[in-house]
């Protein structure tokens, strides 16, 4: 079975290198959506085999072999109860993204799949390496479908936000290869191996003053990904000219993959460091959730409104990774599920109204409820979940979330239920504004077709299933985060991490 990893990481990619030759629009699609459904159904296998015990401990799957022997370079891959959930959402997010763009992408269909099915090796190399050299060629992979996908399928500034995204991403990237650099040549020195292999640049030791820096460099590639405030401005300008599939894997999957990097590598690898930081990421992360929760409110155009709420939201995921302890870390892990799966699905939402009135300004609904109302109510059902309802997905990552937080800092927990508010307010404002406000004149505006129907059932499927039973993940992830919470002890100035 551990084969599987190499079938997962590099199937969408092989497969998208036959489109190269196919040039009928129909049969791309119909390809494209048959690999990645036939890549959901594998993850959905491995899950399912390793939720009944089938597969079990802190790592599921492992395949490690020497790649570039004389530098340490190893193809090794890892999945575990965290990267598997990842994994899983990553698969189902990129098959509803072929079926969101059946009708929206008309031209140079070739192209926009391939970027798309290459896009999806890149993110399921990263929460499947366990070398550091291929987590930063993973890393880079992401980048160029991303920049496509804007700039040549996207709308309005495209190019500009294309290049936009791009200088952000590769000046984060360019700071954490130096730091990877730096932990490589340190280790070799310390013990006279050199390799790249996560599991032992764990025990890396360097000076203070040192390892901060290398952290730093970590940090900054990470959270200009994820992103943290002030790091941020390239996502609302990204989000709102990308087509509705770049929306999608963006908010569901890229930004996911900053929060993970925390997670895998930043924190394991520099855990007194990261002790120091504590205090600043503490402190962006609060700003964070009640800046980007301020700007939400101010939008006229309700992807970028989404994209400011992505910010707020990954921000409690950011300081529940900070705090560091089981339930804080449980917490934001299944945060990240949860959070790709409300937000990608407004963000498809949002691209089917944009798709019958060829706008996203707010002011140009209202009533909508009358008019259609079962897209109504889905539209309802993913802000009620995005803004953390009782029996909804996403209220069960914030109560953990949350709890983790009060457990170490009392105020900081204070202050993520006080965003919490603001949050509440500006989604239920979108709610009556697009749904219950004025009726507005609409032509040719029709309910939701079978195929829409085929792309939102599932998504709301899973916020009701992860809502009533979050174990469904938490149970996955109760051994690697044990794990790691024993592994790599932090301090932080509230004393040490539970």
């Amino acid at each position: 079975m551990n084969g599987a990893l190499t079938f997962i990481a590099f199937l969408p990619g092989l497969c998208a290198l036959t489109l190269l030759f196919e040039k009928n629009p129909k049969v791309i699609r119909w390809l494209t959506l048959f690999v990645t459904s036939f890549e959901l159904a594998i993850c959905l296998l491995l899950y399912w085999l390793c939720w009944h015990g089938i597969f079990s401990g802190r790592t599921l799957f492992k395949i490690d072999h020497p790649w570039i022997a004389r530098f340490g370079i190893h193809y090794a891959l890892m999945m575990d109860g965290i990267s598997l959930p990842l994994v899983t959402l990553t698969a189902l997010l990129f098959a509803l993204s072929v079926l969101v763009s059946w009708r929206q992408i008309n031209e140079r269909v070739s192209l926009f799949h391939i970027m798309l099915l290459f896009l999806e090796t890149g993110i399921m190399g990263v929460f499947l390496s366990a070398d550091l050299f291929l987590f930063y060629l993973f890393w880079e992979i992401m980048l160029i479908p991303m920049f496509f996908l804007i700039g040549v399928f996207g709308h309005g500034r495209r190019v500009y936000s294309a290049v936009k995204f791009f200088v952000f991403t590769i000046t984060g990237s360019l700071f954490m290869l130096l730091s990877i650099i730096g932990v490589y040549i340190i280790h070799g020195r310390e013990t006279g191996v050199y390799d790249f292999m996560l599991q032992d640049l764990a025990h890396t030791s360097a000076s203070p003053m040192l390892s901060g820096i290398l952290f730093l460099g970590f940090l900054m590639g990470f959270a200009v990904k994820v992103p943290l405030f002030p790091l941020h401005t390239w996502l609302p300008d990204a989000h709102t000219d990308a087509p509705t599939a770049g929306s999608v894997i963006l908010a569901g999957l890229l930004l996911k993959t900053g929060a993970y990097g925390l997670i895998r590598v930043a924190f394991p690898l520099f855990p007194q460091a990261a002790a120091a930081f504590l205090p600043l990421i503490f402190t962006i992360s609060v700003i964070g959730i009640f800046y980007a929760a301020w700007i939400a409110f101010a939008q006229k155009d309700m992807k970028r409104l989404i994209a400011y709420s992505s910010v707020s939201h990954l921000a409690y995921v950011i300081l529940g990774i900070a705090v560091w302890n089981d339930v804080s870390l449980a917490g934001s892990v299944l945060q990240m599920v949860n959070h790709g799966i409300t937000t990608g699905a407004l963000f498809i939402m949002i691209g089917m109204m944009d798709e019958r009135m060829h706008t996203r300004d707010i002011s140009a609904y209202g009533g909508l409820w009358n008019r259609a109302p079962v897209m109504s109510a889905f539209f309802l059902f993913f802000i009620l979940s995005s803004l953390g309802l009782p029996g909804l997905n996403n209220f069960a990552g914030e109560f953990l979330i949350l709890t983790g937080v009060f457990r170490a800092h009392p105020w900081l927990c204070a202050a993520g239920f006080a965003g919490m508010v603001t949050t509440l307010i500006y989604l239920l404002s979108l709610a009556q504004k697009i749904l219950f406000g004025p009726a507005k004149e609409y032509h040719g505006f029709n309910d939701l077709s079978g195929r829409e129907l085929a792309v939102l059932i599932p998504l709301a499927a899973l916020v009701v299933f992860i809502g009533i039973y979050p174990s469904a993940v938490l149970k996955l992830l109760d051994a690697p985060i044990r794990n790691m919470v024993n592994t790599a002890t932090i301090s932080s100035v509230g004393g040490v991490l539970p």
